[in-house]
């Protein structure tokens, strides 16, 4: 074994311990679903019959929310809405940061930073919203997260706005078509600066 497969081992190793979400497009959801050993999947695309539940992961712990990518309502599309919010947040919760858990939607830019994002709110109640936001920044520059769903959730979850503010503060991510994989730690603790 070389000396980076023993890297990777290990941070796989502490992954699976430590819970960690990992965000991708759908082009790449077999792949980091194998690579991070993930147990659970959440889909947040219109056409989930694209998505077949990886091999590794049971039926009960893969989310399909069916929704566009809107954020007004439009004739003949699904914006997203309370009731997707509300079972992406007990998804979440349930999870519980436990392992790692994927998160994708076509392009791994808007939807799916959305519900990182909401997931990562949910789990840590105390984690100043901001954080989680700038966080999430750092490792996707091409993060753009759904306002509706990050509004929907300010609202279940009680947070008052910041969830919004938090979002709108690290702005309009860099364009592109499809984000590059990422990774965030479950548990948002201040250690480590902002």
């Amino acid at each position: 074994m070389t000396e980076a497969d023993t890297a990777r081992k290990r941070r796989v190793d502490s992954e699976r311990r430590e819970g960690s979400i990992h965000v991708c497009p759908l082009s790449a959801v077999s792949i980091t679903v194998e690579r991070h050993k993930a147990s659970h999947l959440l889909t947040c695309i219109h056409d989930d019959s694209l998505v077949e539940t990886p091999r590794r992961i049971t039926p009960a712990n893969h989310l399909r929310l069916v929704m566009d990518d809107i954020i007004v309502s439009l004739p003949d599309y699904t914006p997203p809405n309370e009731m997707h919010i509300a079972r992406l947040i007990d998804f979440a919760r349930g999870w519980g940061g436990e392992g790692p858990m994927v998160v994708h939607c076509w392009a791994g830019i808007s939807r799916s930073t959305a519900a990182a994002f909401i997931s990562l709110c949910a789990l840590n109640p105390d984690a100043p919203e901001d954080l989680i936001a700038g966080r999430l920044r750092r490792v996707s520059p091409t993060a753009q997260p759904n306002r509706l769903m990050v509004r929907l959730a300010d609202d279940a979850l009680g947070r008052g706005g910041r969830m919004v503010d938090a979002v709108d503060a690290i702005g309009r991510g860099v364009p592109a078509s499809e984000a590059v994989p990422f990774s965030l730690p479950a548990r948002i603790a201040r250690t480590g600066g902002r």
